[in-house]
């Protein structure tokens, strides 16, 4: 199992959904017993970047699918973003989300609060509510109708409340003044229309932003080599993250195999920046890895570009797309523990989470490394019934999830029932009794 002082080979005893003991426990008494021989047991992955689509979009995806699809994969948390219809702007909306969450997510749970010019005073109330996982705001216009690209609502923003605030960071002026470098039926061309320096120049300003306000930054979903250098030199401030897509595709090939299917936000790009961002990984610029799962009916993908909306699932195969970058030598378990648990903890201050450690909520992602299988669509519990990566086979699979103790997850099935819970939040945590 991986602890925190290293991968070691130990007992777990559970008790009252915490980890109550480690070591030598075979003479102990227990209730029931899961052995794992052979397997790796590693802190429960966090998946802090997906979008569930509900309410507004149930067509595409729901909570109940969205965070079946995660236990499958391995995923014991997510964090849900507001670009949902209506988004998720007001107390209203984020109680509404909380109660359609109760019974029917399989994974413990936090939505973002959304950020726009009209809510900048409430922000600091919403940040504070139980349940949410913190401020959301897209400097750069994506799926939905969030939008936050004044330098003054930019700065009002971050100057309203205090915990971490995550950003969507393309520059929307310089994406409306290359729109039409997006060649209709040519989804190659997203990469060019949605260029690197449209990241490396919103990047820029929201990092000078953020220090002007002293105020807590996570810059998501990096693609681009031209913004490393400006994070590493604001790590005070800001952490970041890049998906599993970003790792592992590259155009132009990406965009001939899968078209618009590969079309997401911002975009996958060339081999150039996928070899700067593992770099960044290997040198610690990079803290979280987050699938950014946005999913989309293949009657939507299937238009011809740029009709066509942003975004792929992804949430179901983070966990095995990883591992099989560990068995190839591109990162180290220890590393993936980082980016999908402690990290997590660490950047957003998630209470009870994040590592095998008496005490820790008993969340775990049990692994076989050497397990090899194909990724593909029929597996996909997403509603949207595709992958980017179907007839892809990796090496490293998880076998089972456990939450707080119950398994929801023994060999690629679902186990019991939708049993998520809100996730706590050092900074928020209510008084007992409260």
């Amino acid at each position: 199992m991986a602890t925190p002082g290293g991968i070691v080979q130990a007992d777990i005893g559970v008790y009252d959904g915490r980890i109550a003991a480690l070591g030598a426990l075979s003479s102990r008494k227990a209730v029931s017993v899961f052995d794992a021989k052979g397997l790796h047991v590693l802190p429960g992955a966090i998946d802090t970047q997906v979008h569930f689509r509900e309410p507004g979009n149930e067509h595409k995806e729901d909570l109940a699918t969205g965070s079946l699809a995660a236990v499958l994969g391995g995923i014991t948390a997510v964090f849900e973003m507001p670009n949902t219809a209506p988004p998720t702007t007001t107390r209203a909306a984020i109680e509404d989300k909380l109660a359609r969450a109760k019974g029917r997510m399989w994974c413990d749970h936090a939505f973002y609060a959304g950020a726009t010019p009209a809510n900048i005073g409430a922000l600091a109330e919403l940040e504070r509510m139980p349940g949410v996982s913190g401020i959301k705001a897209f400097l750069g216009s994506s799926t939905g109708t969030l939008l936050l690209n004044r330098e003054e609502d930019i700065l009002a923003a971050l100057k309203a409340g205090r915990r971490r605030v995550a950003v969507h960071s393309e520059d929307e002026d310089r994406l409306i003044g290359r729109k039409a470098l997006a060649e209709r039926g040519e989804p190659q061309t997203h990469p060019v229309w949605r260029d690197a320096e449209a990241a490396r120049m919103s990047t820029e300003r929201v990092l000078r932003l953020a220090r002007a306000a002293g105020r807590r930054l996570h810059v998501l979903h990096i693609t681009t080599g031209d913004e490393i250098p400006l994070l590493a030199a604001a790590k005070d401030i800001a952490t970041a993250e890049t998906t599993p897509q970003h790792l592992t595709l590259s155009a132009p090939e990406c965009y001939e195999r899968l078209g618009a299917y590969a079309q997401m936000n911002p975009p996958i790009r060339d081999e150039s920046h996928r070899a700067a961002l593992w770099e960044a990984v290997r040198q610690g610029v990079i803290d979280v890895i987050g699938s950014d799962h946005a999913p989309h009916t293949h009657e939507e993908k299937d238009r011809q570009y740029p009709d066509t909306p942003s975004g792929m699932p992804g949430v179901q195969t983070l966990v095995t797309l990883l591992l099989d970058h560990v068995n190839k030598g591109n990162l180290t378990l220890e590393r993936f523990v980082d980016l999908t648990a402690a990290g997590p903890q660490r950047i957003f201050g998630i209470a009870g989470k994040g590592r095998i450690a008496r005490g820790y909520d008993a969340d775990f992602t049990i692994v076989d490394m050497g397990l090899t299988r194909e990724i593909q669509n029929s597996w996909i519990a997403s509603r949207c019934g595709w992958t980017p990566f179907d007839g892809m086979t990796t090496k490293g699979w998880a076998v089972a999830t456990m939450l707080r103790g119950a398994f929801v997850m023994r060999e690629f099935a679902p186990v019991g029932a939708a049993s998520g819970v809100p996730v706590r939040f050092v900074e928020t945590l209510e008084p007992l009794g409260a």
